[in-house]
């Protein structure tokens, strides 16, 4: 049989539920995990995402029911690693500099996902803890190639052009101003259904992302559990020439194997892809006066040590209202022990007019002093305020507990933009000795 089957984009709703999906009927056991003989013929095989005895709250597994196991490829050897890097980032000292890119342009020759992963900056061992921070430019779709990452779980999120996310747990289509995430170890491909596509793809080392904890904002806002989607069980039946392509301990590696290995017809567990619309997000903001912490526009986050340090958040700006009297409504200057990257997928961030555009990049690394140029200073702070929805735009940030330490690349390419320093030197000193 060569043949493909069920690859439609359809969805189940909720975040880290225990989801039960089978693309023919019959095929998940019943009663059982592992019978002596699962329906169709199919292999039994756990995906395990944490120790067997992680406690029941944060055990991530799912049971596979496959037409070959996992095991059945060719060996693996290792392959150039292109512009993609791992732990431990010390091609250069990291910088105490504020950091800003231009967008890096598509390619002109054919190229895929894979091949057009550019790692700007990391952190962390790159095992159990840490993150990196990747580009994509792509213009072709992923052909007989798959791939999966055992170093870490990796959160897409698309600037131009939709990803069709094709896992062995089924697909997904993510277009620009939503992300997805692929688990640790999943193995997919990546096709381009508009053609030339480019974005961010965080890769988190660390503890699985999950919803942060609301406290005082009670049961309802930020991202809400029903508006995450996981697909359905599909599976491609194809005998071939093909290659799995494996991120491990840093390094790529590749191995021939002679089918799809996205070949699941059935699946059960907690441990699976999923996607969310960044529109659906609930913005809680002041009503009286002052910034609240960022922190309030928290989608997702790895925790990492005490409670409320975070290996990894994913952060948004998205459009909201400001409505707070007396007060200075963009970003604050500001130095944090928290590293931030930000990038932009549409319009423009309120607290920067000029030189940060969509497809871009900025680094402020631990305490490292930032916040508005003059322009945006002045303006705001003259500014006759009345209620205004800040509409069109949708920037965000990957903020750690670690230093970001930037790759060989992230500071020789000519997208760094040399001159970022400038923009505050128009600030004037304002100081008169007068209350």
């Amino acid at each position: 049989m060569d043949t493909t089957i069920s690859v439609t984009t359809e969805y189940q709703s909720g975040f880290g539920n225990e989801f039960a999906t089978e693309a023919l009927p019959g095929a998940l056991p019943r009663g059982r995990n592992s019978p002596q003989k699962v329906a169709y013929g199919l292999y039994a095989e756990q995906f395990s995402g944490t120790a067997f005895t992680a406690p029941r709250d944060d055990n991530l597994r799912t049971w596979c029911y496959r037409i070959r196991p996992s095991a059945k490829h060719m060996p693996f050897t290792q392959i150039s690693n292109g512009l993609l890097r791992g732990a431990p980032f010390d091609e250069a000292p990291p910088s105490p500099n504020q950091m800003r890119w231009d967008p890096l342009p598509i390619p002109a020759e054919p190229m895929d996902f894979i091949e057009g992963l550019t790692t700007l900056m990391g952190a962390g061992d790159g095992s159990t803890t840490g993150l990196a921070i990747h580009l994509y430019t792509a213009n072709s779709s992923m052909e007989a190639r798959y791939f999966y990452n055992a170093d870490g779980e990796m959160l897409f999120v698309p600037q131009q052009g939709r990803l069709r996310l094709l896992t062995e747990l089924g697909t997904m289509d993510v277009s620009p101003n939503e992300i997805a995430v692929v688990p640790r170890g999943a193995k997919f491909k990546v096709d381009l259904p508009d053609g030339p596509s480019r974005g961010y793809c965080l890769e988190n080392n660390g503890a699985a992302l999950r919803l942060p904890d609301l406290g005082p904002i009670g049961s309802n806002g930020l991202a809400n559990p029903r508006d995450f989607l996981t697909p359905v069980a599909g599976f491609e039946d194809l005998e071939g020439d093909f290659r799995l392509t494996a991120k491990f301990g840093g390094n790529l590696w590749e191995a021939p194997i002679g089918h799809s290995p996205l070949d699941v017809v059935a699946w059960h567990g907690n441990y699976s892809p999923y996607k969310y619309d960044l529109a659906n997000f609930n913005a809680v903001s002041s009503v009286s006066f002052d910034h609240i912490d960022p922190s309030i526009y928290t989608v997702l986050t790895s925790p990492l040590g005490p409670a409320g340090i975070a290996n990894v958040d994913f952060v948004i700006f998205p459009p909201r209202w400001l409505v707070a009297e007396d007060t200075y409504r963009p970003p604050w200057f500001h130095r944090n022990i928290m590293s931030e990257f930000m990038g932009l997928i549409h319009g423009v961030y309120d607290g920067r007019e000029e030189g940060f555009v969509p497809g871009g990049s900025s680094l402020h690394n631990s305490f490292a002093a930032h916040g508005n140029d003059a322009e945006v200073y002045e303006k705001a702070s003259t500014a006759e305020l009345s209620p205004q929805f800040l509409d069109g735009t949708m920037a965000f940030m990957f903020e750690t507990r670690h230093l970001y330490r930037p790759t060989k690349f992230a500071f020789d390419t000519p997208a760094l933009q040399k001159n970022y320093y400038e923009c505050w030197q128009g600030l004037q000193k304002h100081f008169n000795g007068k209350p």
